[in-house]
């Protein structure tokens, strides 16, 4: 167990020294996503800064299981926070991913990458009520609080999620929890891909408890959450082979599946959900939003690919270390994006870290 240990004040004053002497800062945790941030055009980029890791700054400051709201420092590790959710009933909506069985809460909201369960019960944005954080000045700030309607005007709290730690290091954040469902069940179908995303949406209009939906390696999985007899019903009314894979939900959020062994390039698609292409080649997730794709060595075949996306008016990212040096505004060589206008991305930048001082060898699209 990490413990609980304030460390904000040693925080604080690095950044403060930092901007004063105009040095960057690399931030992070336990490094669980450092894959993500490692290079651009050029290869991997080199960092000449000082590395900042917020991971002894951990601990759960105020859990509230009435309220559904739970407090922690940026370094607490996902599996303590979950643990004391756990005690109490609860669990995390967004079902954050643990790649290499790691990761804290910091990096989580930095990252803002949801599990499979993300069309129905939220995204990271969606969970997050408040952040305190030390921006590229140096100040300590607050944002939000720990209710649902806190702010008027923009809510610069959940502006951070998805920012990798270049607008600030965050200190804590409030997270709206919900209650764990007394039941759940994972169904099986045997469908080509296209017959899925068409069942899909034929069952987005009814009243069953589906919580996930992949189609991988020519089965649908489907999982029920709720009461037992909602779940009951749900199953027998859809069919499928009911023999479980429960444990398939946490291989897909981590990337433990077999998808994602390969040593072909991994791009992340977001689409439409009813997008008929790209489906070829892809795992196919959120019943057809997230759509994940093995690139082969094949640079036509590429930019082919990039081009369907584009036309279906999606987006397409590589996950690698390309992901968090995504130019803000623009396609940095990294893939097709529909973010903020550059200027505007620029200007967001400047007002937080107008030094450069905060992960300056990242370029985040902050409409991620």
């Amino acid at each position: 167990m990490a413990g609980d240990r304030d460390n904000a004040e040693f925080l604080h004053d690095a950044v403060a020294s930092a901007q004063a002497r105009g040095e960057g800062l690399c931030i992070t945790g336990f490094g669980s996503k450092a894959f993500l941030a490692a290079g651009d055009d050029r290869g991997p980029r080199a960092f000449a800064g000082q590395l900042l890791s917020t991971a002894d700054h951990c601990g759960v400051i105020d859990y509230r299981p009435e309220e559904l709201v739970i407090t922690a420092r940026s370094g607490t590790p996902l599996r303590e926070i979950e643990a004391v959710l756990a005690a109490a009933g609860q669990y995390l909506p967004f079902e954050p991913p643990r790649f290499r069985g790691g990761g804290t809460l910091g990096g989580a909201v930095a990252a803002g990458l949801a599990g499979p369960g993300r069309p129905w019960r939220g995204s990271v944005r969606d969970a997050v009520l408040g952040v305190e954080m030390v921006n590229g000045r140096g100040e300590r700030l607050r944002f939000g609080g720990q209710v649902m309607k806190n702010v008027a005007g923009y809510d610069l709290s959940r502006l951070q999620v998805g920012a990798f730690g270049t607008l600030g290091l965050l200190l804590s954040m409030s997270l709206k929890v919900l209650p764990r469902p007394a039941a759940e069940r994972t169904l099986a179908f045997e469908l080509d891909v296209e017959t899925a995303l068409a069942r899909c949406r034929s069952w987005a209009r009814t009243a069953y408890p589906i919580t996930a939906a992949c189609h991988c390696d020519g089965v649908l999985r489907l999982r029920l959450s709720g009461a037992a007899p909602a779940i009951a019903w749900a199953a027998t009314e859809l069919g499928g082979d009911g023999a479980g894979e429960d444990q398939f939900w946490a291989a897909l959020r981590d990337q433990t599946l077999d998808f994602f062994r390969s040593g072909d390039d991994l791009w992340r698609v977001s689409l439409p959900p009813g997008s008929p292409e790209p489906l070829s080649g892809c795992l196919v997730n959120w019943a057809g939003a997230e759509r994940w794709w093995r690139a082969p060595a094949d640079a036509a075949a590429i930019r082919a690919f990039r081009g369907c996306v584009t036309a279906a008016g999606g987006s397409a990212r590589r996950f690698d270390g390309y992901f968090g040096t995504f130019a803000m505004g623009g396609n940095g060589g990294n893939g097709v994006s529909r973010g903020l206008p550059a200027q505007y991305g620029a200007r967001i930048k400047a007002a937080f870290d107008p030094g450069n001082i905060l992960n300056p060898h990242l370029a985040v699209d902050h409409a991620h």
